[in-house]
C-alpha cells in the first residue's frame, strides 16, 4: 500500500508498472497495468526487454486514498497457450464477471491476444486454455458500450507484429506500407456475447484528416503505432494511441465505433522513456488520463512508472493538450 496518489508523480514505486487501463468499477478506480521486470539487458525495436510475466492490479477508492496493490493476479505460468511477454492488458465487466484481456507470444513466437476471468475486478484471473481463436498482435483494449455491444481494439507495429497481417496471415518477413500509402490502422472486433471470441473477423479502422483523406504511414506525428483506447464523451467515440517514433499521444473522433476516425490533435506530449501508453477514464464529475513514463529508472524504458493527471475538453469537444512535465 502507498500513500496519496499525486498528479503526474509514479503511483506506485516498489513495482515497475507500464501501460495502465484504468477503470471505475464498484465505484473505486482499479487500475491494469503492464509489470516491468527489473533486468539490465539490451533494448531493441523488436521489445525484447519487455520481459514482463505477470499482472498485479492497482485500485483507489479515490484520489484521496492511498493506492492499493492487489497482488498477482495472473502469472505466464498459468497459461497454457502463451511462451513469454504479457503486454499491456485491459480489463472490462460483463454479465456479471471481470474480463482480463491480454497479449502475449504463442509457442510459435506469434502474438496473440488472450482472456482470463474473475468475480472480483481485483482477481485473482483464471485464464482460457487457448487465446481468441482470430487474434493477433497486441494492446488489447475494450470498449462495452451503451447499447451493451462489447468491442475490443488492438495491433500494434514493430514489436506488435501489426505490419505481418496485412495480408490477413502472419507473413514473418514483411514490412510496413510504402511513406506516402495510408498508415496501417488498429484492428476492431465485436466481441461474442461471453466476451470469450470473435463474432466475426477483425477490421482495421481507418484515421482520416480533416479532409477525409487517410494518415499516411510516414506521418510519424499523426499516424496510428500502439495503444489504441476508445472511450466516449458527449456521445462521440475518441480514439486516442501513441504515435511511436515521435513519442506522443494523439487522437481522433468518429460517431461511430468502427470509424472512420477524423484526426483532432494530442492529448499529451512526449515523457521520458520511448513508448507512452494510456487510457482515459471518467471518475465522478472529472476525467483523467492514465500513463507511463521512465522517471523512475531515469529513462530505462523497460523499467517504467505509471501516472495520471486530469484531462480537459473544450467546449468544442477538443482535448486540451497535456505537457506530462508542468
Amino acid at each position: 500500500m502507498s500513500s496519496k496518489p499525486v498528479p503526474k508523480q509514479p503511483l506506485v514505486t516498489h513495482i515497475y508498472t507500464a501501460d495502465p487501463s484504468a477503470h471505475v468499477f464498484e465505484g473505486k478506480i482499479y487500475i491494469y497495468p503492464s509489470h516491468d521486470l527489473d533486468h539490465d539487458e539490451p533494448s531493441n525495436d523488436n521489445g525484447d526487454q519487455y520481459k514482463m510475466e505477470d499482472y498485479h492490479v492497482l485500485s483507489l477508492d479515490n484520489f484521496d486514498s492511498p493506492v492499493v496493490d492487489h497482488g498477482q493476479v495472473l502469472h505466464l505460468n498459468d497459461i497454457p497457450w502463451a511462451s513469454k511477454q504479457l503486454w499491456a492488458p485491459d480489463a472490462a465487466y460483463r454479465n456479471g464477471i471481470y474480463y482480463l484481456f491480454f497479449p502475449a507470444r504463442d509457442h510459435d513466437g506469434i502474438f496473440r491476444i488472450g482472456v482470463a476471468t474473475s468475480t472480483s475486478p481485483a482477481g485473482p484471473f483464471k485464464p482460457e486454455a487457448s487465446y481468441i481463436e482470430g487474434s493477433f498482435s497486441i494492446d488489447p483494449a475494450v470498449l462495452v458500450d451503451d447499447d451493451n455491444r462489447a468491442y475490443v481494439y488492438f495491433g500494434g507495429l514493430w514489436g506488435g507484429q501489426l505490419e505481418k497481417w496485412q495480408t490477413g496471415t502472419f507473413e514473418p518477413d514483411a514490412s510496413g506500407p510504402a511513406a506516402d500509402a495510408p498508415a496501417l490502422g488498429p484492428r476492431v472486433a465485436l466481441l461474442s456475447d461471453d466476451m470469450l471470441s470473435f463474432q466475426g473477423e477483425p477490421q482495421e479502422i481507418s484515421i482520416i484528416d480533416e479532409n477525409g483523406n487517410p494518415i499516411v504511414a510516414g506521418d510519424e506525428e499523426r499516424r496510428y503505432f500502439e495503444g489504441p483506447w476508445v472511450h466516449k464523451y458527449n456521445g462521440l467515440y475518441y480514439l486516442s494511441y501513441s504515435t511511436g517514433t515521435t513519442h506522443k499521444l494523439v487522437y481522433a473522433v468518429s460517431d461511430n465505433p468502427l470509424g472512420p476516425f477524423t484526426f483532432k490533435g494530442t492529448i499529451l506530449t512526449p515523457v521520458i522513456g520511448w513508448t507512452t501508453h494510456h487510457s482515459i477514464v471518467q471518475f465522478e464529475d472529472k476525467w483523467y488520463l492514465f500513463y507511463h513514463d521512465s522517471s523512475l529508472s531515469e529513462g530505462v524504458n523497460h523499467k517504467r512508472c505509471v501516472k495520471f493527471c486530469e484531462l480537459h475538453y473544450n467546449e468544442d469537444g477538443t482535448i486540451q493538450t497535456i505537457d506530462p512535465y508542468k
